[in-house]
């Protein structure tokens, strides 16, 4: 164990110290040997790091160490997407709260009654872990009180933001002190995540884990085909690297239409998007891939503008564009946040000046690959996770993405980690829920409310 890694090198009381080692803590992770020293100094932090890479320990050391047990105020609040991860992250400062006497830390989630929440918040609570729905509820109602909070979390900042969580997060940001520290942890870095540390953080450090998964090159393969063989390596490019989502590019809408139909007579949900689509159909679309309801969108290049999926697996060029810049920016939209990515291009004899263009402008060559390489799998298919369900109520009525998922959960009674990505509009929503638990949730909607409002819902096809 080298002494940077070994947890007596951090200013830790010797409680502490002795209390993570009974805990099993015998050296920090790399997330938590880099962030820990900045945050133990006050440092404003962004970091990346997937599910187990310890994170929670980094962060709930980081925050326990500002604690003053003797004064009963909210000094230190987490918050989490979901109930599930609120109620994990206390459980572990709580174990690593062993070395505080007497340090309360309260779970503040939506599908429990606020009442005896609120008696708790009375009685006094130094650490907060909760869900954006229910903090924000507490806070209106001025049940919760952050004036003397000394260190904000974000926990999956990300998941936050996907799941439509942003305003409320901002708002929560805005009830506690300017000069807290404010600590973000991110499984991904999009641009979304740069434009919430601008509004919330102070000259934030950026530490990362898991460094072999960034930066890693998008791969790029060109399949030089005959003419007739277009469409079986389109085929075959799905089925021999097995891919769970991709972005086909084609040139005219006639193509989208006709590569669409191509995919979805073999088994292979997929979309076509092009400029004969009205706005609200093209939302729709637009909605149901980036919240996996539909792996395959087929696009133009002008219909594509705006789409931003930051965890896009695969690309591919159906057709080689002429402008070798539109090719890089296509191959762009892969590979982002510090994931792989894939992207393919078919191509013919006649079409090869367009290659020798692409070459000419990236300075790389271009790596061929034959139509005869690829696997045709007769078995391979390729559907949704998930399914988009619209309701007819949004911002207008005052729902919050808090309010949907509080009303499937606990009401419905679905399992947290059937439900996905949450976009709330002016008058309705879009909510991605696992398609086996879609109609338990459909039926709840039929009778149930969310917010007290009766609602309708569908599914978006």
């Amino acid at each position: 164990m080298s002494a940077e890694h070994d947890f007596a090198s951090l200013d830790l009381s010797p409680a502490q110290l002795k209390n993570l080692s009974e805990l099993g803590y015998l050296s920090m992770t790399p997330i938590q040997a880099e962030s820990l020293p900045l945050m133990l100094a006050g440092q404003d932090l962004i970091g990346q790091a997937r599910t187990g890479s310890g994170k929670t320990c980094a962060f709930a050391l980081g925050l326990l160490r500002s604690i003053d047990v003797s004064s009963n105020q909210v000094q230190a609040l987490v918050v989490c997407p979901t109930r599930e991860l609120a109620e994990q992250v206390t459980q572990e400062i709580r174990r690593l709260a062993r070395a505080l006497p007497n340090l309360k830390c309260l779970t503040l989630t939506g599908g429990k009654p606020l009442g005896p929440q609120k008696n708790s918040l009375q009685h006094g609570v130094h650490v907060v872990v909760g869900t954006p729905g229910r903090l924000l509820d507490h806070i209106e109602r001025t049940t919760l009180d952050l004036k003397q909070l000394k260190t904000l979390v974000l926990d999956e900042a990300d998941r936050m933001l996907d799941m439509g969580f942003l305003p409320d997060v901002t708002t929560i940001a805005r009830a506690a002190p300017g000069n807290r520290q404010t600590l973000l942890f991110s499984a991904t870095y999009p641009p979304e995540i740069q434009q919430i540390s601008r509004k919330l953080q102070r000259n934030p450090a950026m530490v990362t884990a898991d460094t072999a998964a960034q930066g890693e090159a998008v791969q790029q393969l060109f399949f030089e085909v005959r003419k007739h063989e277009r469409h079986g390596t389109l085929l075959g490019i799905f089925a021999h690297y097995q891919l769970t989502s991709a972005l086909v590019f084609c040139h005219t809408k006639v193509q989208c239409n006709q590569v669409a139909s191509l995919l979805n007579d073999h088994k292979i949900q997929a979309r076509a998007l092009h400029g004969d689509f009205e706005q609200r159909e093209r939302d729709q679309i637009l909605i149901q891939f980036s919240n996996d309801s539909c792996p395959v969108l087929v696009a133009t290049d002008v219909a594509a503008r705006g789409l931003d999926i930051k965890a896009l697996p695969a690309v591919i060029n159906y057709e080689l564009p002429r402008d070798p810049e539109v090719y890089v920016h296509r191959v762009g939209r892969t590979g982002r946040a510090g994931e792989s990515g894939q992207a393919f291009s078919i191509f013919t004899e006649a079409e090869a000046s367009r290659v020798k263009a692409i070459e000419a402008f990236t300075g790389e060559p271009c790596l061929r690959d034959v139509y005869a390489s690829l696997d045709q799998n007769p078995d391979y298919r390729l559907f949704a996770a998930m399914t988009t369900v619209e309701i007819n109520v949004g911002r207008k009525n005052k729902i919050r993405p808090g309010d949907v998922l509080g009303a499937l959960t606990k009401d419905a009674g679905l399992d947290g980690a059937d439900i996905g990505k949450i976009n709330i509009g002016e008058t309705n929503c879009y909510v991605a829920i696992a398609r086996a638990a879609a109609p338990q949730a459909l039926k709840y909607l039929a009778r149930g409310r969310i917010k007290a409002r009766s609602v309708k819902a569908r599914i978006v096809k």
